[in-house]
């Protein structure tokens, strides 16, 4: 029976069914009605506080949004997780269903990444971004002095291989961490970042404001206690400037910005200034 003939129904049983899979590959589904659903292999746990705003869908190319918001009544999102961001930029696809008859009707109203996960006592809100919305970026990069891509992207063509290491912790201290052996150059992951890959931060990604050989300090604490032992992926960064893409990574070739285009205080100069 189709989606269309079944909608046409004088009486329909419908509900809500949410998929949400987290950037580190954590995947839950959840559904506004009161039992859980078992859908394709996958368990929908009954979260009947979990409501979404107004659908807005169309042809056209305007962006689709919505709003979540809802209780947090599954033990797989955690008050802890949602403060530690584990949850932001997830993908989420919701579905609408009959839940006397689970997966018949299976129609695809949304799918789209969650921005910031916000939490207001004991119920949290998110919004939610549909694919037309990458639309809404420049069509053209504005000029810089400084490179406009991100280190290893297909724009700077960087093979990361060779900039990535995995590395045990030997203590933390606030937002200092110590690295099991040292090893590292002072200076090459100002700018990159930490993934934690095992522990309670196990899937976060921290960004790094300093290095030296034995260590890196954090822009922030880690959201959760680290102990010793603990493995992370160390990837360097790039402060953007010509003489370090053409000096550290001799890359100048892919530099995507324009360190010699006069900027506008070359209106201001006048014969001997400096």
């Amino acid at each position: 029976m189709s989606a269309d003939t079944i909608l046409a129904q004088e009486l329909v049983t419908l509900a809500f069914c949410w998929r949400l899979e987290r950037r580190d590959g954590v995947a839950i589904g959840l559904t506004s009605h009161d039992r859980d659903l078992v859908i394709g292999g996958i368990i929908y746990e009954a979260a009947p506080g979990l409501v979404p705003s107004a659908i807005r869908r169309g042809t056209g190319l305007e962006p689709e949004s919505m709003d979540l918001k809802g209780a947090i009544t599954s033990d797989a999102i955690s008050e802890a997780d949602l403060n530690a961001g584990k949850w932001d930029g997830a993908a989420l696809y919701l579905y609408l269903t009959e839940w006397t008859e689970p997966g018949t009707l299976w129609l695809e109203l949304m799918r789209g990444e969650l921005g910031t996960v916000q939490q207001q006592d004991e119920s949290f809100s998110a919004e939610l971004a549909g694919p037309v919305s990458v639309l809404g970026r420049p069509v053209a990069p504005e000029t810089s002095p400084g490179c406009r891509a991100l280190l290893g992207d297909k724009a700077c063509r960087i093979d990361m291989a060779h900039h990535r290491r995995v590395v045990t912790i030997a203590s933390t201290a606030d937002e200092v961490v110590a690295v099991s052996g040292g090893g590292l150059v002072n200076g090459d992951y100002l700018f990159g970042t930490l993934r934690w890959l095992e522990g309670a931060n196990c899937g976060l990604t921290q960004s790094i404001v300093a290095n030296d050989a034995g260590s890196v300090t954090l822009a922030d604490v880690p959201a959760f206690a680290v102990t010793a032992g603990t493995r992370a992926l160390l990837t360097e960064g790039c402060d953007k400037l010509m003489a370090t893409c053409s000096g550290r990574f001799a890359n100048a070739a892919n530099f995507r910005g324009e360190p010699y285009l006069p900027g506008s205080d070359l209106l201001t100069r006048y014969p001997g200034a400096t």
